[in-house]
């Protein structure tokens, strides 16, 4: 996998360690997501955090809703290698519990789980082991006065309930903090990570809340986090889809990736086709598609439908195909190799692709 740090200009912040992966300062901008499963099905949530290893997911967060959920972590956390947080709310009993059994991070609100002792209580515990906090707001669950003061949950409600968190945790002289301030919008979430970068150097985890499904929420989360990576706002990010997690982190990739920051598994690059289009395109795409989706390396591959722009982009890729009528001119780093008829494309195609992982490896 190539870890490629672009030159977009990035928010200067305090760095923590999450389980051993360093977050905010220099550290690369780390990819999130969380289990779907039920944390007391040991077996289950083990196995869908093995997957998002396995697509490159850096950390998982679970939730964590009663004692029976807590007990749970330590027999996964023995189980898997990738750091777990947390999530955990309104009990600050979980929270302890949770930091016995050698959770790496936790997701609290500290302003809603329980008396000013209690979350002292919770932050020694954290301190003690160098445990991070994250601060996550929710436009979906502010509090009543915040709400009321603000008129709804604005981009200055969320701030300001982040803030409040925040002092928090600052009073108990804890500096071990990451924050979200999610909505379901962009807008609204973009103008909240403004604000509050300009009043803390903490690092950020980033997304849209609640995005929807795959193809409406990959949608809204490119735009949302591009804007928000972009502005450098950014340490962490979580791609929300109503869909299997491992497809969060991929979508989370290619959202890095357009904007090489960072990469993982290959570049498609294929043209919509139009009326010169003389193969089946669409077929040989989406099977080019299907069949590198396990490759983590990075690598681009162009398949083209035309001999307008075909050449040009299939010389520019790794690999790729400019396709004419009936047969396609495979083209690899710059150099065309040969030329096959329609039915060989992708398995001559997929060849080659091999050969370069191969060298790779």
């Amino acid at each position: 996998m190539e870890n490629k740090e672009h030159e977009l200009p990035r928010r200067k912040t305090r760095q923590i360690s999450v389980g051993g992966v360093l977050i905010g300062g220099e550290a690369p901008i780390i990819i999130q997501s969380m289990t779907k499963t039920d944390t007391r099905d040991v077996k289950a949530t083990v196995a869908q955090i093995r997957r998002l290893e396995k697509a490159g997911c850096e950390i998982v967060r679970l939730a964590v809703p009663d004692t029976e959920a807590a007990e749970s972590l330590r027999r996964i956390r023995q189980k898997v290698t990738v750091p777990l947080i947390a999530d955990i709310q309104f009990d600050h009993r979980l929270a302890l519990a949770c930091i016995g059994l050698g959770i790496d991070g936790l997701r609290i609100n500290p302003g809603n789980i329980g008396s000013p002792e209690k979350v002292k209580e919770v932050v020694a515990a954290a301190k003690e082991r160098n445990i991070p906090i994250r601060i996550g707001v929710n436009s979906g669950s502010l509090e009543k006065k915040v709400l009321k003061r603000y008129g709804g949950a604005s981009a200055e409600a969320m701030v300001e309930s982040a803030m409040r968190h925040i002092r928090i945790l600052e009073d108990l002289d804890f500096r071990l903090i990451k924050v979200s301030l999610k909505a379901s919008d962009v807008l609204r979430t973009v103008e909240a990570y403004r604000r509050l970068g300009r009043k803390v150097d903490y690092p950020f985890h980033a997304g849209i809340t609640e995005a929807g499904p795959r193809l409406c929420g990959a949608v809204k989360s490119a735009v949302g986090l591009g804007i928000i990576l972009k502005e450098g706002l950014a340490d962490t990010i979580r791609v929300s889809l109503t869909a299997p997690p491992e497809e969060e982190v991929r979508v989370a990739y290619q959202i890095l990736g357009s904007l090489e920051l960072r990469r993982r598994g290959p570049n498609i690059v294929s043209c919509p086709t139009c009326g010169r289009c003389e193969v089946n395109l669409k077929r040989i795409a989406a099977e080019v598609e299907r069949s590198l989706s396990r490759i983590p390396q990075s690598l681009t591959v162009a398949v083209m439908g035309c001999m307008v722009n075909g050449p040009g982009e299939a010389k520019e890729a790794d690999i790729g195909v400019a396709c004419g009528h009936g047969v396609g001119i495979i083209f690899k780093e710059g150099r065309l190799l040969r030329r096959v008829p329609e039915k060989k494309i992708i398995g001559e195609l997929l060849k080659e692709v091999e050969n370069i992982v191969s060298a790779k490896r």
